[in-house]
């Protein structure tokens, strides 16, 4: 469920990464070729990207599908940026909470997306929301299990965690509560790109020169030089290197 994909590197359109390639988020809306679950990512989409000397990043989001947007082709062919997050949904539940639902989410410098599903939501993580100080969960963007994933992470950036762990923390917390979730989380800053592979797949593309690194759900084009990243891995990339660390299932 979902697409999404990443940026970091020298400036380019929005449109170089989403749109222009033969297999770009454009197209994996409707025709996605690594997609493990649901066949089409009509329930709204949305793209985040940082500005020069602004650390604070920029978003536009719809409830429409992506080809559906007429403004969406301007967009992406005008605006450059180095750096850059976007995903098309597809939605756990039909109509949720409409375009306030669509990743990216933000909050101060933080760009997140939510490719899966959490079994039994909303009920099988109400003991895991209350972590969360009520005013936490009062201020949720959405009411949707990526909106609560989300909360969880950017809890524990304000407390102090580094990217990674705020990730990997979130996700064993969730998996933990749901078996069977599906938690591919990416994560930006807009210098550096933070994901984990847990039940879906997720994809990178480094520059060989070191100026820039793609991070995506899938490739969005036969470049011999993309690499899976295996299930249960949390990725940390900048534009110049990748690192893969393994994850531990949550113990019982």
């Amino acid at each position: 469920m979902c697409r999404h994909i990443a940026y970091v590197g020298e400036p380019i359109t929005l449109g170089a990464v989403l749109s222009d390639p033969p297999h770009a988020l454009l197209r994996q809306s409707w025709s996605p070729r690594r997609q493990r679950y649901g066949t089409v990512n009509a329930d709204g989409f949305g793209v985040g990207w940082y500005a020069d000397g602004d650390p604070v990043p920029a978003r536009y989001r719809r409830a429409v599908p992506i080809w559906a947007d007429p403004s969406f082709a301007d967009l992406a062919r005008v605006v450059r940026s180095g750096a850059l997050l976007a995903a098309v949904r597809s939605a756990t539940l039909r109509g949720a909470d409409g375009e306030a639902a669509a990743a990216p989410f933000a909050a101060g410098p933080w760009l997140f997306s939510h490719n899966g599903a959490v079994p039994g939501w909303p009920e099988s993580l109400a003991a895991t929301a209350a972590e969360l100080p009520a005013a936490e969960l009062l201020a949720l963007e959405a009411r949707t299990d990526s909106a609560l994933v989300w909360a969880l992470v950017l809890h524990r950036l304000r407390s102090g965690d580094e990217p990674g762990r705020a990730l990997v923390d979130a996700v064993r917390a969730v998996a933990g509560a749901a078996p069977g979730a599906r938690l591919n989380l990416l994560l930006t800053d807009g210098t550096a790109i933070h994901a984990t592979a847990w039940g879906d797949t997720l994809w990178y593309l480094a520059d060989p020169a070191g100026r820039s690194m793609t991070v995506a759900s899938e490739p969005y084009d036969d470049d011999p030089g993309w690499r899976e990243t295996p299930d249960r891995t949390l990725l940390t990339a900048t534009r110049a290197d990748v690192l893969l660390s393994p994850l531990k299932e949550p113990s019982p």
